[in-house]
């Protein structure tokens, strides 16, 4: 019958350490006293690397910068004063929970390269046990009490090459992660931009709308007058009327966009949509007169620096890592142990355990479990380079795009200006003969109409040339806060 009893602290006390045993754990001791210490006054443990300091990680690129500088993000309450594009873009980058999950994950590759560098340390562990014992016959008669103490290390030696694979496999791993955040902030950076000028637009196509509504309704009056003293036909002014209304339902469907994209931005603030935040306007947009590069460096430049591309391949460069570690797992191991223990008894004198030895493992049969884990490490290897291939070629293709599409915008801004300074002019003329009675309602209602969409597509086309100038520095894998001067450059 086993009965708990308390532990004789003198038998811990008196054990003596062999002196190769003490010299071979100092270092460990060290280093376990030095973990303890920094679990009570909270500092890193010895490797506990900064997620962005790995080569290759976000802060080596231009959206390094983007990348969230604290964590958790402590955003200061919305001021009273209208809110800067950059000022749009900080506060959206620490509210989206895309760029929290990316930067916790960076934080855990952390941890995991940490845990990868530790297997080069020892491992000690002691064991303290005690116990009440009855027994009967034999030499032992009744009732006796044992106490053991024991400490006991392991230290790997040789292993041909498995740690520092997997210490290469943790850092490319980080690496991807970092890029993977860089990647993640990018979008999200243009996301928001893209919901501050489609709110900016939405105000401005509301606004050609109120004047659209306005001169459709001077018009109006104008040929109730005219119908009224007999120089106009009641089909005038049921047109004129119609292109009234229709100016009114143009203006309530423009203020009801308007209002959506003033959610999705308060949205992507982390704000309530029906929040008051007020937003600054942005300068006057005008495009370069010129705009045209070498494609061709463009997108090597892009090659260089998308994030995406960087993640996948330090993807590749992880998979490698993995291969020559599942090749190394199957190959014998070289290890240092030592231990040392006491064991004392209410019936007998204290007897010792020392020991201090090497031990060899060879693998000689695992059931294949080996070949099959390297087979896997090979396949994932090409998995991971066709994956990094594919987005080279998406890289190649979104630069393409973007570069092109910023050229039609260009294009197309230079283009609704000479319209709507034509419109203008020509509503103008209209206008004049029409109040002159040598113009019909019809010439009238065609150029306001006529303005009106070229008011319309100039709002549109400079809000187009803006967000197509930011597309094209994400898909270069350049998207900075230095982009937000949206003046032009």
């Amino acid at each position: 019958m086993l009965r708990p009893t308390m532990l004789r602290t003198e038998a811990i006390s008196s054990l003596v350490l062999p002196r190769a045993f003490v010299r071979l754990m100092l270092g460990a001791g060290v280093l376990c006293v030095s973990a303890l210490a920094g679990a009570v006054d909270g500092s890193p443990p010895p490797f506990s690397p900064d997620p962005l300091s790995v080569a290759g990680g976000a802060g080596s690129s231009p959206a390094g910068s983007l990348a969230l500088r604290h964590d958790p993000c402590q955003t200061a309450a919305a001021p009273a004063r209208p809110l800067s594009l950059a000022e749009v873009v900080d506060r959206a980058l620490c509210a989206n929970p895309q760029t929290r999950e990316a930067w916790a994950n960076a934080r855990y590759q952390a941890a995991q390269l940490g845990l990868a560098k530790s297997a080069w340390l020892p491992s000690l562990s002691g064991t303290v046990s005690g116990s009440r014992n009855h027994a009967t016959g034999g030499s032992l008669q009744g009732g006796y009490s044992q106490v053991g103490v024991s400490l006991a290390a392991s230290w790997l030696i040789y292993d041909f090459g498995a740690r520092e694979a997997a210490v290469e496999n943790a850092v490319q791993l980080l690496a991807a992660a970092n890029a993977t955040q860089d990647a993640t902030v990018q979008s999200v950076f243009l996301a928001v931009v893209q919901a501050w000028s489609q709110w900016f637009a939405a105000q401005a196509a509301v606004e050609a709308a109120q004047e659209s509504e306005k001169a459709s309704q001077e018009s109006l009056k104008a040929a109730e007058r005219r119908y009224e003293v007999g120089t106009a036909t009641l089909a005038d002014k049921l047109q004129a009327r119609t292109a009234w209304s229709q100016a009114v339902l143009t203006r309530i469907k423009a203020e009801g966009d308007g209002k959506s994209a003033r959610g999705v931005l308060m949205n992507a603030l982390g704000l309530a949509a029906d929040d008051a935040q007020a937003i600054a306007s942005p300068p006057a947009m005008q495009p370069p007169a010129g705009f045209e590069a070498d494609l061709h460096q463009i997108i090597a430049r892009a090659l260089e620096a998308r994030p995406d591309l960087a993640a996948a391949e330090a993807q590749v460069k992880a998979a490698r890592a993995s291969v020559a570690q599942a090749r190394a797992a199957g190959m014998p191991s070289l290890s240092l142990s030592a231990g040392v223990g006491e064991n004392h008894t209410s019936l007998a004198d204290p007897t010792r355990n020392d020991s201090l030895g090497l031990t060899l493992t060879v693998p000689l049969f695992t059931g294949y479990a080996s070949t099959y884990r390297i087979r896997a490490a090979e396949e994932q290897l090409g998995a991971k380079e066709a994956e990094r291939d594919r987005i080279a070629r998406q890289v190649s293709l979104d630069v393409w795009k973007a570069y092109h599409a910023l050229t039609t915008a260009t294009q197309s801004v230079r283009a609704s200006s000479d319209l709507l300074e034509s419109a203008a002019q020509s509503r103008r003329v209209a206008k004049g003969r029409f109040d002159a009675g040598v113009g019909g309602i019809l010439d009238l209602l065609n150029a306001e109409s006529a303005l009106a969409s070229a008011r319309q597509q100039d709002v549109q086309a400079r809000y187009n040339w803006l967000v197509a100038r930011f597309t094209l520095a994400q898909a270069m894998g350049r998207l900075s806060f230095s982009d937000l001067e949206v003046g032009g450059k």
